[in-house]
């Protein structure tokens, strides 16, 4: 059977106060389980953080409906308060961070362009 849902994919960018980063790593190992609940129940999946060297956070995840994961979070009591707690980490942040992060635009994905090409050079470097 063929879905004819399409995964988006959404990277984001934040600073981390660099004399937090300490703090927010230990926050982060591991993330309270009622707010993974809220994460996966909202529709993304496949989440990750980055963290760079000086508090540069990279985010990436998948869902398949942007808008209404957006929305379940911003209505869930859990995912407030996990949000009030986590704003003062970051820097130039005014509400919650998951509101106001930096969203990154996608300009290559590997599986998108093999696809488009019929999935010529399948496993091949994408040098």
């Amino acid at each position: 059977m063929v879905s004819d849902t399409v995964t988006t994919r959404v990277c984001f960018e934040l600073q981390v106060k660099p004399e937090l980063l300490d703090d927010y790593i230990a926050r982060h190992s591991p993330v309270r389980s009622e707010m993974l609940a809220e994460i996966a129940a909202s529709g993304r999946r496949n989440y990750s953080l980055f963290l760079a060297p000086g508090g540069r956070l990279i985010g990436y995840y998948e869902t398949d409906d942007d808008q209404a994961a957006q929305a379940y979070l911003a209505a869930s009591e859990i995912a407030s308060r996990w949000e009030a707690e986590m704003a003062p980490y970051f820097v130039g942040i005014e509400g919650r961070p998951d509101q106001a992060a930096t969203p990154l635009v996608e300009i290559f994905n590997l599986h998108d362009q093999l696809a488009g090409a019929g999935g010529a050079g399948a496993g091949t470097d994408a040098r």
